[in-house]
């Protein structure tokens, strides 16, 4: 088995240089679409639909991703130098995660809604009041902020004489006295987050839409024109939600394998460990690239919201107006 420590580390160069091009481009894609959504749900105020509700707090929670990202963009374009201070880097690091958590969240709110709308739609009314839809936005948010706290406490600046560069990196010199503690330490937090803030949301999403489906084979077989608009919501739910798996897993996967290696249950060879360096910029991309992408799942698959979107914008001549 190889020792990480002699790797010749010269050859794990990462070409960045379109990342951060890809960061703008996102940022830019994602402020426009989330703010459409953000002004759309917004606007449609007085006709209350909880669906709307958490599609609106998850086009925030998209929308305030992007002032990380925004930042990250300038600091890759400069080879990873953080030129903000240690404040900043708590806050950005702060707010990364927020919003991280209150996504994966948020899909669970809107998957388990789905699924008490189709499969209790009788028995149901009494849970999804408007009080209770308020709360359940009140503990996402409020359980995301807990969940990101750490990045308050342990994220600060660190410089590096030999490239003269500062990083926005851990440091977790508070709770460990020796640096194995603090490779725990690293492994803990990094493993919580992908349990928490992505595994356990994905397998909650994935046992409702499981039931609504095993319901709408069973029931649905005379669709009335209510069954017809659920079942167009909960396509576009279904799509934003394999989105997420689809942009979210590679992220979740190499953060998951470093952490492994970390807690020593296996030796990293040099292979691996080039191929962690290499994946992580990518795998980080890709998950950021989610933040963009629902606002024009919902233009796509949802006629009547293509069609606010479209009169927002003086297009909607080209839309015929769903009935």
């Amino acid at each position: 088995m190889e020792n990480h420590t002699m790797c010749d580390v010269s050859e794990w160069a990462v070409t960045l240089t379109f990342i951060p091009v890809l960061y703008m481009l996102i940022f830019i894609l994602g402020l426009f679409g989330n703010s459409v959504v953000i002004f759309i749900v917004w606007r449609a105020r007085g006709k209350w639909r909880a669906a709307n509700v958490y599609i609106g707090n998850l086009a925030l929670a998209d929308l305030v991703f992007m002032i990380p990202l925004l930042v990250w963009a300038a600091v890759t374009g400069m080879d990873g130098h953080w030129p903000f201070g240690v404040f900043m880097c708590k806050i950005i690091s702060f707010v990364d995660l927020l919003s991280i958590h209150a996504s994966a969240f948020l899909l669970t709110c809107m998957s388990l809604d789905r699924y008490l709308a189709i499969v209790h739609t009788l028995s149901s009314s009494h849970l999804r009041t408007r009080g209770l839809i308020r709360a359940s936005l009140a503990a996402v948010w409020t359980l995301s902020g807990l969940l990101s706290a750490p990045a308050l406490m342990f994220r600060t600046t660190g410089h590096n004489p030999s490239s003269n560069l500062t990083f926005c990196v851990l440091n977790f010199s508070l709770v460990a006295t020796s640096e194995q503690q603090g490779r725990l330490w690293f492994a803990g937090l990094s493993l919580s987050l992908s349990a928490l803030g992505f595994l356990l949301p994905l397998l909650a999403m994935m046992v409702c839409h499981g039931l609504i489906g095993y319901t709408v084979m069973r029931h649905f077989s005379i669709w009335r024109t209510e069954d017809q608009r659920k079942w167009r919501l909960l396509q576009i739910i279904v799509t934003v939600v394999v989105v997420f798996a689809t942009c979210w897993t590679p992220y979740h996967v190499v953060r998951g394998a470093s952490a492994l290696s970390v807690l020593g249950l296996f030796s990293p060879t040099c292979a691996f460990n080039r191929f962690i360096f290499r994946a992580f910029p990518y795998a980080t991309s890709l998950a950021y690239v989610n933040s963009c992408l629902n606002p024009f799942l919902y233009a796509f698959f949802d006629l009547r919201f293509r069609s606010q979107c479209l009169g927002l914008l003086h297009l909607k001549r080209f839309c015929r107006t769903p009935t």
